[in-house]
């Protein structure tokens, strides 16, 4: 177990400490000799926990608000949002291989009290808005299928927490089964729902075709953003930095190398099945919603009762809220473990590790099962769409670090990103911000 490394070295201001989720660091078994695939197969999993945080219950509010007003219009959004992802997440991972910190600790180790304290708390609200998709979502889903009232809902996806608990004392992998089984059931239920639909499959093509109607229409801006603020999430890139030392890949340069080569793969293709799913939700509202001139449907709730009448099956809204719970579980779960990065990380916290996760799991869900319960369902839809635009404000804060400590030789060695790597991330960083800008000057003007 990797739990403590001692002395200031490699460019940072003060040594690590203690190892990121120390609990299950480097328990994950990587063999040194055998097949390529077999090692490989090693490194399958966290890139699939990452991939949950890309198709939560907040990007199906603005997936479907999007299609079922603009069509397969915003598809490109979604396309453009996944390969900005699949960047950043390959710099996470290249940032706890290379100096064995996730993105938290290496914020507080590279930076002056003050200004790591205003990132720790950027995340945290970053996480709170993440957590308000998810218990809406799970809430939701529990609704939808049991009729249990959303208050009750609520309160049952806080003891998500004690699951958690109980699948690391069997072992990381447990875990990660659980994510890939849930997201295994989606896939199905999307692929059903999406047959019954019969899209327009060319309009679908045209879809992925990038439009300057995006940036210049408000309305389209603003779902635009929101797909955003969905797909590329500021606590993936802590929760990847963290659980991809799960990992017992060794110290030498080579075993490193690999181990970059192996989790950047798995995320790639985690994210891949990502957007896969991203895109049948706003396919099917585009397809039932938008093509019979539904196009206000942005209510999960609402989006539920329509699927049957449109489709003519009883089945599909079925379909639609168990993949949703999936959906509401799968985020939950992963939110768990980013709330404990971010918060170990940033303020170096000593407790005992159910603690730690009791902790941050309340400082998320607490203010995220008032604002629910406040609200009731007829507000969720907006709700959910603006926790996106917020999550969008806030990873300019969290991409910028990353970009800075991956392009530092200083920091990263021989594991230093490549400048073609490290200028296209820039440019998403970039694009991020202006496209924030943009959101804040349309807002105030309009």
């Amino acid at each position: 177990m990797d739990a403590q490394v001692t002395g200031v070295s490699g460019g940072w201001s003060r040594d690590r400490g203690e190892a990121s989720l120390s609990d299950v660091n480097r328990s994950v078994v990587v063999r040194s000799s055998g097949p390529t695939w077999r090692r490989a197969a090693a490194f399958v999993g966290p890139g699939y926990l990452v991939a949950v945080g890309y198709m939560d219950p907040g990007n199906w509010a603005t997936s479907l608000a999007g299609g079922s007003k603009f069509g397969y219009a915003l598809l490109v959004v979604a396309l453009v949002s996944n390969i900005m992802a699949i960047v950043l997440q390959s710099l996470c991972a290249r940032l706890a291989i290379a100096s064995g910190r996730d993105l938290a600790q290496a914020c507080r180790d590279a930076y002056p009290k003050p200004v790591a304290l205003a990132l720790w708390f950027l995340a945290e609200v970053a996480i709170v808005a993440t957590d308000i998709a998810e218990v809406i979502g799970t809430a939701i889903g529990l609704n939808l299928i049991f009729g249990i009232p959303l208050e009750i809902g609520v309160i049952i996806t806080a003891l998500d927490v004690f699951l958690i608990l109980y699948l690391q004392t069997l072992g990381f992998r447990y875990v990660e089964a659980l994510i890939i089984a849930l997201l295994g059931v989606i896939a199905v239920c999307f692929g059903i729902q999406i047959a019954l639909a019969n899209p327009d499959w060319a309009g679908v093509i045209k879809g992925f075709a990038p439009t300057t109607e995006i940036v210049t229409n408000p309305e389209m801006l603003y779902l635009a953003l929101g797909i955003l603020g969905a797909t590329v999430m500021p606590h993936n890139l802590y929760l990847h930095s963290g659980i991809v030392q799960t990992r017992a890949y060794g110290e030498t340069l080579p075993e490193k190398r690999e181990a970059l080569r192996f989790a950047t793969l798995d995320s790639t293709v985690a994210l891949m099945f990502a957007l896969l799913i991203n895109a049948s939700i706003l396919i099917l509202a585009a397809a039932t919603f938008h093509k019979t001139g539904r196009t206000d449907v942005a209510e999960l709730g609402e989006a539920h009762t329509l699927l049957a009448p449109l489709l003519g099956l009883a089945i599909a809204p079925t379909l639609f809220g168990i993949a949703l719970l999936c959906c509401g579980i799968n985020s939950t779960v992963t939110a768990t473990l980013a709330g404990q990065i971010v918060m170990e990380g940033f303020l170096d916290i000593k407790l005992p590790a159910w603690l730690r996760r009791l902790i941050t799991r309340a400082i998320a869900i607490v203010p995220a099962a008032i604002v629910t319960i406040w609200f009731g369902e007829s507000g969720t839809a907006r709700l959910l769409i603006l926790t996106q635009v917020v999550l969008s404000l806030q990873l300019s804060f969290a991409v910028f670090p990353l970009v800075m400590f991956t392009s530092s030789r200083v920091k990263m060695g021989e594991l230093v990103a490549p400048r073609w790597l490290i200028g296209l991330a820039g440019l998403i960083a970039v694009v991020i911000a202006a496209l924030n800008v943009k959101l804040l000057a349309d807002f105030v003007t309009g």
